[in-house]
Parts: C-alpha cells; structure tokens; sequence
C-alpha cells in the first residue's frame, strides 16, 4: 500500500475503453496500457473522472483491474483506484472491495450534491479512512459543488490513513496556503497549472493529459525536481496549446478522440450522457499536437 513518501512524480488516470456497442474493449485497453507502461509513470489511477466513473458499473472496475494486473505481468506498480461517492456508507464499502481487489490507494472526491456541511465532510473522510486503506482527498470544486476551507483540508490531511490530496481547484492559491505548513504530499490535478503548481510546492500529478506526450511531463517535473524551473517551465510551455484543447471539451472526450486517432484505442466511444467531440476540436487538436 501506498504511503505518503510515494506520492511522487506522475501518476495517468486511465480511460476506460469502450466498444462501439459500449462494451468494456479489453484489447484496446491492454494496447493502450502497453504504451503507458513503456514510460517511466509512477502509477495508475483507475475509476477517475478520465476512466468515465459515473458510468462505469463496479463489476466492470474489477475486470479494469484485472486487465491491468495481466498487462503487468508481474510489474510493480501502483494503482490508485477512485472509491468516492456522496454516500459515506457506500464510499467505504467500495474502498472495501477496492482492497480486496488490491487497490494500493484509493482515491476520494469530496462529497457532492447533497451540500454537507465541514465537519460532515470531515467525517466522511474519517470514516472512510478507517476502513484501512490509504486514502487521497480529491478536491475538486468545479465538479462537486463544494470549495474546502484550508483549515478544513489541513483536518483532513491530518487524518491517520488519508496519505495526501489531488488538488484540481484551478488555482495556486490552496498549494499556496499550504506550503508553509508540514502537510502531506499534494498532486497537482489541475494539467494546466503543472508547472505552476510544483515550483509551489506539489510533490507530482495525477494528470489526464499525460495519456498523450507521456514522457514530456515525466521531464517537467524531473527538471523542476532537480531545481531547473527555468527548463521546466520552457519544456511545459510546449505542452500547454495541448493541455488547452484537451479540455476545451468534457474530459476525457478530448482525450479518447486523441488515443483513438493514434492507433492506441480502437474507437473514441463514451457512454452517455458523455459524448463525442465536435469538428472543430478535432481539427484544433490535429494542428495542436503537430505543433
């Protein structure tokens, strides 16, 4: 299992590929894993917002597993999987069985929808860490409704079991206000504050957009491990145009189109009420990524 120490460098939320008859399509996914593996990642993420979550039955997040443990082959590699619900009692059974399918972490979202108040939210986080699985808070107000205090964040970092935060806010501010404190490691979530976001203090990311240009973000933040900001700043700039169109439409939209149209999936199909992207992103993306 995960520890805080380990939450380094970058870790890929996966996609779950899909058929066109929006079958889980087993050898479009070992393909595309293939791919990411022969990059020097430090983990997956699987049953994330790119891995299309909401839609994706429990059963099939097991067969995701799976799939991925075969592609491995013996590999060691971490795999974060997402457990978090706006039911608490649902998020800690499905931390339950992520354990049991050998999750090494899970990833947690805030609660959303239902507009809990702090110290609920803090309980919730509490009470799935009990279950005894490393826990990572996932912040993310623009899809949960919900922008944690910093007091309440620091609460729940210094919960026993919870290892480290994705922090997906759209801003520096939160890395800002935490880096003068010992908190634990936060990974940047938010691809195009990267750069940004390490030279303030973020121990890595969990990046969607490093699906496609693996190992450039993989040097980004080795530059900016070893003190060279400057080059990994110039090195990140060249990836931003990309960054951008990559989420000028819902991820991971953008992202499957792109895998897709390099061979790596056999179809860009979502489920819905996810759907495909327009012509003109297409055409913006072809221009970007050859530049």
């Amino acid at each position: 299992m995960l520890s805080p120490q380990d939450l380094r460098g970058i870790y890929v939320p996966v996609v779950t590929p899909f058929s066109s008859e929006y079958a889980l399509d087993v050898p479009s996914y070992h393909r595309y894993l293939e791919n990411l593996l022969s990059h020097d990642i430090q983990g997956l993420v699987i049953n994330g917002t790119t891995g299309e979550a909401p839609t994706v039955t429990w059963e099939e997040v097991v067969q995701v597993v799976e799939e991925t443990r075969k592609v491995l082959d013996g590999r060691r590699l971490p795999v974060i999987i997402g457990t978090g619900t706006n039911d608490t009692l649902s998020s800690m059974k499905r931390t339950e069985w992520a354990g049991h399918i050998g999750a090494d972490a899970v990833l947690v979202v805030t609660p959303y929808y239902s507009r809990p108040s702090i110290e609920g939210i803090i309980q919730h986080f509490r009470n799935v860490a009990e279950v005894g699985i490393p826990v990572i808070l996932y912040e993310v107000p623009s899809r949960t409704g919900i922008s944690l205090p910093v007091d309440a964040i620091r609460r729940i970092m210094e919960i026993p079991g919870v290892i480290g935060m994705k922090d997906s806010t759209a801003s520096t501010e939160l890395m800002r206000s935490l880096s003068p404190y010992d908190t634990k490691p936060v990974l940047c979530g938010d691809d195009v504050r990267f750069h940004e976001m390490l030279r303030h203090g973020a121990s890595g990311g969990i990046l969607a957009s490093a699906n496609v240009n693996t190992e450039a973000y993989i040097r980004v933040y080795q530059l900016a491990v070893q003190g060279d900001y400057s080059r990994s700043e110039t090195e990140f700039e060249v990836l931003l145009p990309v960054i951008q169109q990559l989420f000028a439409e819902s991820n991971p939209a953008p992202i499957k189109w792109l895998l897709a149209k390099q061979g790596l999936l056999s179809s860009d199909t979502l489920r819905l009420p996810m759907g495909p992207i327009t012509d003109e992103l297409k055409l913006s993306l072809e221009q970007a990524f050859k530049s």
